[in-house]
């Protein structure tokens, strides 16, 4: 399966109260179709997967892929503390027909040894043995085993291993995957602030959180890049750095679930523990994107009559903020 632009990892919308809100994702959908997207990747970290239950899983993933209707391809994440219940959804992920099936390795009781990741993830492709696997790398679930090991071994030992979500900032060890096997394997890149980076080194796709709201921005990256034009390319880069700067001083996946608000499709709140932006912050979000000059850049090209430069004293006032 040949990927080749930005797949965007979708939210689970939510109504008020934290309940899923379902209607509204024939209309995400139709959102990534319309901004020219490849995939989509469905109940990842920014779906939120972690704060929802398998049969909540199971539901977002069903409707995601309903409202497709196989007009892109569709990945899920079926990554669970519990390999048991990893199993679990990606047979489900198979009987709805997914494309694909993602996974991060375990997250309280993680694995001690590139032996037992494998181990994991031999174990979840079990439940979906004829689907794609995408080993899902991220510093967030605390994995920090060498990715080009991972792939070189996998392949033994795991028919449907079919390449990674690299989430890290490590571009020659992305590179290094990209050139495993002669390219065998389907490397998507997973830091959207650098996706010129992972272009320079022959990434054809990546899969990321801002996609949803900004893709315009990083399309522009690709088409420059890819047509020579590095300066256009390293324009649209910098104002993807300084749009995540802003999100990041915000508290992140709060902000980037607002910005489906922003931009006229409510996803609703984030779960606890993540505590969702009250309106007063959301207010102070838009405001700093106007600032920059956001809601121009995602103008088609052909009503695209200015861009806002990025101001190097408006990316030091919104110098992203880590904990």
């Amino acid at each position: 399966m040949k990927f080749n632009g930005l797949v965007p990892a979708v939210f689970t919308p939510m109504h008020a109260d934290g309940s899923l809100n379902l209607d509204i994702i024939p209309a995400i959908v139709d959102h990534v179709l319309a901004n020219n997207c490849c995939g989509v990747y469905i109940c990842g970290s920014t779906g939120e997967a972690a704060s929802l239950t398998c049969q909540e899983r199971m539901l977002v993933a069903e409707h995601y892929i309903n409202a497709v209707k196989g007009r892109i391809p569709t990945i899920v994440n079926v990554g669970h503390d519990c390999l048991a219940d990893a199993q679990r959804l990606a047979t489900h992920a198979r009987d709805i027909k997914a494309d694909m099936i993602s996974a991060y390795q375990p997250n309280y009781f993680r694995c001690e040894s590139l032996n037992a990741l494998l181990a994991c993830i031999k174990e979840i492709c079990r439940g979906a043995p004829d689907l794609p696997f995408i080993y899902y790398h991220t510093p967030r679930a605390g994995s920090s085993f060498d990715m080009y090991e991972f792939l070189k071994a996998g392949k033994e030992c795991i028919p449907s291993l079919a390449g990674i979500k690299f989430s890290t900032t490590n571009i020659h060890e992305y590179q290094e995957c990209l050139l495993c096997q002669n390219g065998r394997f389907c490397m998507f890149f997973g830091t959207d602030p650098m996706l010129l980076s992972a272009l320079s080194v022959g990434s054809k796709a990546s899969i990321g959180t801002s996609f949803s709201f900004a893709a315009p921005v990083l399309n522009r990256v690709i088409s420059c890049y890819r047509r020579g034009d590095m300066s256009g390319a390293q324009k649209w880069q910098g104002c993807s750095v300084a749009m995540t700067r802003i999100l990041f001083k915000h508290r992140g996946l709060p902000a980037f679930k607002a910005m489906m608000k922003l931009i006229g499709l409510n996803c609703g709140p984030t779960r606890l523990p993540l505590v969702a932006l009250i309106d007063a912050e959301t207010a102070s979000l838009k405001q700093e994107l106007e600032e920059i000059g956001f809601f121009d850049w995602l103008e088609p090209d052909d009503k695209l009559h200015r861009v806002m430069e990025v101001k190097p004293e408006i990316i030091e006032q919104n110098r992203m903020v880590r904990g």
